[in-house]
This record gives structure tokens, C-alpha cells and sequence, in this order.
């Protein structure tokens, strides 16, 4: 098992506005190995981006720790840090707005090539940025290294701003609902290539997204973080949170799925939420932040005393007082995965879907 590449450590975020005070991360901690790939997985205003910022070393935590290879990166001197901006990249969201339209598909990949002096001559910058192309499958590259942006479609741009990630051969890449924008129709592929990346060049990968089908999609031999109003709620390998989810916020993300068949659909769990608003980040509920639309809330525990996200046997941790009771073993979290995630790799592997 390879040493944790990313480790997050009781990390907190806090916005001071006008209008109080806004916890938009509040001591979520796991650890993501080399090579491997954790999807952090919520609604809108659950602290996944901001989550993802704090691993680029955009955004500072308030409080605990964000450690690339054990080394704390806001910690760091800047000539020591130099390395690391390099080795991590971000996907954005939206591309239309994440590449420069007065600069060619040729000129946006130059660029970080000649910055970082990872190629020189023309010569040697033209055939990586030709290799770059066919890495993302914009083939022939001949065909669109004079083009621009609005030449291009909303999948084809995205596969761009992979290639740019990839040409300063980052270690990790955060993709921040980088498949929301596109087509449904190109979605799956965009998946496939991220997925093919992560094989073949050993990157590793902190996947944003709203949508569980996705997570499972391209994580299903990794991890899915669940977050929801800045708290992780349930973290454990995919096969299990989708097969057997622990948490009631899980159970309703997953019921939300749509389905083909008709059989899977009847068994699924549509228990209706209590309330479909969400509590604002200004004034958070006591206890805990979901009660107030679970259907399994009890008075006089949920509302009252915050659940810790604490693991259930060597695999799963969920932040529940209700899942946490119902179980015959409860282990506190430790932060990063011992000799049992071995037992655990066996059985994803018997699990994953081929084709």
C-alpha cells in the first residue's frame, strides 16, 4: 500500500461575511494514496470545492492541516513549495470560461511548456503538444492546434484543459464537476479517458461531483467521501457505499438516481426526507446539521449531540448516531487505511464491472 499522497487533517474553513459567520469546511480529515482516487460527492454548498481549493494551496484552512507526501503546504516556503504547485493541476468546472478565447489551442498548451522549461525549441514543443492531443484523444491533433475555443465543442474544450493539466505531468489532478458542463452524450467518455489517465500515468485524482451515478462510475475501484453543510457524512470504498450505505443524506442521494430497470427501482429505499430545504450556512442546526430532514431523526440525540465520523469494522465510516448504533462493532477513525484495506482491494476487484 503506497504512502498517502494528499492527507487532510481535521481541516476547518471559515468565511467571516456581513452577516455572520460561514463554516464552509468543518474538520473533514482522510488521506488519498498515490495512484489512487477519492470522490467527494454533495449538494451545492457542502464544502466539496472549497475542499479541493485547500488541496490546490488556493485557499488556506482556518484550522488543522492539508499534507502533500506528510508535509504540511501552507507551511512551506515558497522555493520549497515550487514543486508542488507544479505537481498539482485543477480541471475547472466550466469550459467556456477556463480557457483564454484570444488564445490558440497551439498557444494555451505552449505556454506552461515554455514556463516551467519542460520542453525547448519548437520542434520538441510541437511534438509534446501533438503527444498531449492524442493523450486526450483530440485526434488528429493537426485539426485543432490553430483553432479556438469557440471552435470548439464543450467536450472537446474540456479535453483540452485536461491536456493543459497534463503538461507539467502533475502527480494529483482535481476535477472540480468537471463532466457537468458537457452533453450527456459525451459524458461517459470524458470518464473513460479521465479513468484511462489515471491507469496508464499513475495520477491521482480528488473527483468534485453533485452526482452519485458519476462517483460510481469513475471511482468504483476507489473511495467516495459523502459531504453534506461542510461535514464529511460517510467515507468508505464504493462498491460499499453504494451497495450498502450507512448514512440516511447516502440513502436519499442514491434514491435520487434514476434507474432503467423497473426491478431496481421498486427496491430501492425512497423514504421521503422531512424537509426538502436545506438549513443555511449562517445558522446550522444544533446536533446534527442533517436531523432536521431525516426520516430517521430521533428528539433528544440528533438534535442534540454532533455525530463523529467514526469507522464501522475496517472499511466504512459513517457520521450517524442512528447507523452507529445499529452496528456490532464500532472502531474510532484512524487517518489513513492499515493492512485490512488489503482484504478490502480483494473484494473491489471481484466487484468491478467490466465493459
Amino acid at each position: 500500500m503506497s504512502a498517502p499522497l494528499l492527507t487532510f487533517e481535521n481541516v476547518t474553513k471559515i468565511y467571516h461575511t456581513p452577516k455572520g459567520e460561514v463554516r464552509a469546511v468543518d474538520a473533514v480529515s482522510f488521506d488519498l494514496p498515490a495512484g489512487d482516487v477519492i470522490c467527494l460527492v454533495g449538494e451545492s454548498g457542502c464544502g466539496k470545492t472549497t475542499s479541493g481549493k485547500m488541496a490546490a494551496a488556493l485557499l488556506r484552512p482556518s484550522s488543522g492541516r492539508v499534507l502533500i507526501d506528510g508535509k504540511d503546504i501552507n507551511a512551506m516556503r515558497r522555493r520549497e513549495f515550487a514543486p508542488y504547485r507544479r505537481a498539482i493541476q485543477i480541471i475547472h468546472q466550466d469550459p467556456y470560461a477556463s480557457l483564454n478565447p484570444a488564445h490558440s489551442i497551439y498557444q494555451i498548451l505552449r505556454a506552461p511548456l515554455v514556463r516551467h522549461k519542460l520542453a525547448r525549441g519548437r520542434v520538441s514543443v510541437m511534438n509534446r503538444i501533438v503527444e498531449l492531443l492524442k493523450i486526450v484523444d483530440l485526434t488528429p491533433p493537426e485539426d485543432f492546434l490553430l483553432k479556438y475555443p469557440h471552435q470548439l465543442s464543450g467536450g472537446q474544450r474540456q479535453r483540452v484543459s485536461v491536456a493543459r493539466a497534463l503538461t507539467v505531468n502533475p502527480r494529483l489532478i482535481i476535477a472540480d464537476e468537471a463532466v457537468s458542463m458537457v452533453d450527456v452524450s459525451i459524458r461517459v467518455s470524458l470518464l473513460s479517458m479521465l479513468r484511462r489517465l489515471q491507469t496508464e500515468l499513475g495520477v491521482t485524482f480528488v473527483f468534485i461531483t453533485h452526482d452519485l451515478a458519476v462517483a460510481r462510475y469513475f471511482a468504483w475501484t476507489g473511495r467516495i467521501g459523502v459531504m453534506y453543510l461542510g461535514r464529511m457524512v460517510e467515507l468508505g470504498p464504493t462498491p460499499l457505499v453504494i451497495e450498502h450505505p450507512q448514512h440516511p443524506y447516502t440513502k436519499a442521494l442514491l434514491s435520487a438516481i434514476p434507474e432503467a430497470d423497473p426491478v431496481r427501482t421498486r427496491k430501492k429505499d425512497l423514504s421521503a426526507l422531512r424537509s426538502v430545504t436545506v438549513p443555511s450556512l449562517l445558522d446550522l442546526p444544533s446536533g446534527c446539521t442533517f436531523y432536521p430532514r431525516c426520516p430517521a431523526f430521533e428528539p433528544g440525540l440528533c438534535d442534540i449531540q454532533v455525530p463523529i465520523l467514526t469507522t464501522i469494522g475496517p472499511r466504512q465510516a459513517v457520521a450517524c448516531h442512528v447507523a452507529l448504533r445499529d452496528q456490532p462493532a464500532v472502531f474510532q477513525p484512524v487517518g489513513s487505511r492499515g493492512p485490512e484495506w488489503q482484504d478490502t482491494q480483494v473484494v473491489l476487484q471481484e466487484q468491478v464491472p467490466h465493459g
